[in-house]
């Protein structure tokens, strides 16, 4: 299965796109097993923690609210990635 979603860097990943990822995700034993973790711009990567919708309170802007990630160093090293799927 090949499923990989890259969104443009002037815009930002909405819950749809999220629900649409991971649905496509599901179909598959493998994915819906598989652990979920952030690399970021500097190559570490991260578990995921939580996952909140958060309410935003300033006034004018365009997204009324946000989902937040919020991240832990990884517990255990898995080793290195051998192929992209």
């Amino acid at each position: 299965m090949i499923l990989h979603v890259v969104v443009s860097p002037l815009k930002s990943m909405n819950t749809k796109l999220l629900r649409q990822t991971l649905d496509k995700f599901l179909k598959s034993e493998v994915a819906g097993n598989a652990r979920v973790q952030v690399c970021l711009p500097d190559g570490k990567y991260y578990d995921i923690k939580e996952v909140r919708l958060m309410e935003n309170k300033l006034l004018g802007v365009r997204e009324t609210h946000r989902l937040v990630i919020t991240i832990n160093p990884e517990t255990w090293a898995m080793g290195k990635v051998i192929r992209k799927l």
